[in-house]
């Protein structure tokens, strides 16, 4: 059997990393850190405009149909870019809920601007950072309105929609609230990597309408899987963009005569990091097919496809700083941008203790079968 992409979406990774070159360079995610410059609002239409948001959505609305394997080649090639706009949060974990478990009259308003770029949606799962779940949930429904918060909530800021985990009778449920309306309230929240902002969403009688398919903790897992997968393709295009870095500085400094690279306390890690990553892209792929077959095999693949993909990002991320001596730790050297993505990374859509417990969950779960 064979994991790899097919050519068309290596045709597709092909021209994702030649204009994300060109488009997202370290100059760009930088700039990011302090606030998103002009380039990145045009950036994020461009990719719009190649059809890259749309691309697992349904042709029904918007989107170009060609399914998880290119959302994951996306994921893939943004990640290595570091470029910083809400492909996951947005698209992979918000639009994919909408898609998954909305109405079909909430999937005919929204898809459709979601896949053009035209407005952005943001997952409002839990208050707190690290496991979410029923207990992380600070947010109640009654009568038709959200009361409660949420944080930290990505591009919480931007979005005209929120993705909102709320209680409905202590169940957990999956409901749309327009930014726009009365009741929201939204102050930005300073994280490790600020070229991805966060926000703190309060929801005061907020309006609200319940996604129809997202009831139950099961239910909303089973979405968090789905993401888990693109999120894990973007942790393994950064581990490989820190490890390329790291090797070709290792091969072009010289110390005592010859390249630092030739000398086993560099050329030892970096084989290790190589390891850590490739390990991690074979996880990745496995959990892809299982996500474009939708498998009963996802909740295991998708979970050890995150908790392997973070692993070998941050090993990478570390090490590159490292291989680079003194310098990897300025503010000039680039180091510091694939390690503050790499700890983003690790704890957006639940941090690592949950994804370890999950991976455990599932692989009882198969035993037992």
């Amino acid at each position: 059997m064979n994991f790899d992409f097919s050519d068309e979406s290596r045709l597709l990774r092909d021209q994702a990393r030649r204009f994300l070159a060109e488009r997202c360079p370290p100059t760009l995610v930088r700039a990011a850190l302090d606030a998103p410059p002009p380039e990145v609002a045009a950036l994020w239409g461009d990719i719009a405009g190649l059809g890259w948001l749309g691309a697992g959505l349904p042709e029904a609305h918007g989107g170009a149909g060609l399914g998880a394997e290119a959302v994951c080649v996306l994921a893939e090639e943004l990640g290595r870019a570091l470029a910083p706009v809400p492909f996951l949060s947005g698209i992979c974990l918000a639009a994919e809920a909408i898609a998954r478990a909305g109405s079909p009259a909430q999937q005919a308003l929204w898809l459709p601007c979601l896949a053009a770029g035209e407005v952005r949606a943001a997952p409002a799962l839990a208050a707190g950072a690290g496991e979410p779940g029923p207990r992380a949930i600070r947010a109640v429904l009654r009568a038709g309105t959200i009361d409660g918060e949420a944080w930290p909530v990505p591009d919480g800021m931007d979005a005209a929609a929120f993705v909102v985990a709320a209680l409905d009778q202590d169940v957990p449920v999956l409901a749309l609230v327009e930014a726009s309306g009365p009741g929201v309230e939204r102050s930005h929240l300073a994280t490790i990597d600020p070229s991805l902002p966060h926000a703190r969403v309060t929801f005061r009688a907020a309006p609200a309408a319940i996604l129809p398919a997202a009831r139950g903790w099961a239910a909303i897992a089973a979405i968090l899987d789905r993401a888990a997968v693109p999120a894990a393709f973007a942790a393994v295009g950064g581990a490989t963009a820190a490890l390329e870095r790291a090797v070709a500085y290792a091969k072009e400094r010289h110390a005592f005569g010859r390249p630092i690279g030739s000398f086993q306390a560099i050329k030892h890690k970096l084989a290790d990091v190589y390891v850590a990553v490739e390990l991690a892209r074979s996880n990745a792929w496995y959990a892809c097919w299982a996500l474009e077959a939708d498998a009963g095999a996802l909740p295991l693949a998708a979970a050890t496809a995150k908790v392997s993909a973070d692993t070998a990002f941050f090993h990478a991320a570390k090490e590159n700083i490292q291989t680079h001596g003194g310098i990897g730790f300025t503010w000039e050297a680039d180091g510091h941008l694939f390690y503050r993505r790499a700890q983003l990374l690790a704890h957006a859509i639940g941090g690592p203790r949950f994804w370890k417990e999950r991976t455990v969950a599932a692989l009882e779960t198969t035993n037992a079968a």
